[in-house]
């Protein structure tokens, strides 16, 4: 196994784990010394991850997120607006959904946390080969929205509503 291949599965183990996991044991894992396991992690720092050194083990922290779910209504051309204005107030886009009155619950993961990844969406939209799922119930839709506190939500509603885009669930 390159050295690649292996921090990227050493990040999945940590990700995947509730407890620390020790130097010993990854070395043991992936049949390397200690010493390349410690090369690792100063390599996975290096690349924006935060690995966390306890006297027990590595741990990798991931901020706490919580998450809301708003209902919003606008045109296709409003779509980049949307995202952006979830984005740039610091929210994830975490899927979109709608209530179809056949078919139910039809639901896209989407995980937009940029300016550039709302870009590549609605590029990907605009090409023509699909359109948004909202169009299958005249615009009204669901956003899944993931932030650090509730604060954070509460500003992606506010700037939400000062656009027009958010509906109140009761709708």
């Amino acid at each position: 196994m390159k050295g690649n291949e292996r921090r990227q599965e050493i990040l999945h183990l940590l990700s995947s784990s509730q407890s620390p996991l020790s130097g010993t044991a990854l070395a043991d894992h992936f049949s390397v010394s200690r010493q390349v396991i410690v090369q690792d992690m100063a390599l996975i720092r290096a690349e924006g991850c935060d690995i966390i050194s306890t006297n027990r083990g590595y741990l990798l922290h991931t901020p706490l997120k919580i998450n809301r779910i708003i209902k919003v209504f606008h045109s296709n051309e409003e779509i980049a607006d949307e995202l952006n204005i979830i984005v740039d107030c610091g929210g994830t886009v975490e899927d979109v959904f709608v209530h179809h009155k056949v078919y139910g619950t039809l639901k896209a993961s989407l995980h937009i946390a940029s300016r550039r990844d709302v870009e590549k969406f609605v590029e990907t939209i605009k090409s023509g080969k699909s359109s948004p799922l909202k169009d299958v119930t005249s615009g009204y839709h669901y956003h899944t929205i993931a932030a650090d506190s509730e604060n954070t939500l509460d500003l992606i509603e506010k700037e939400l509503k000062e656009k027009g885009f958010l509906i109140s669930t009761d709708t």
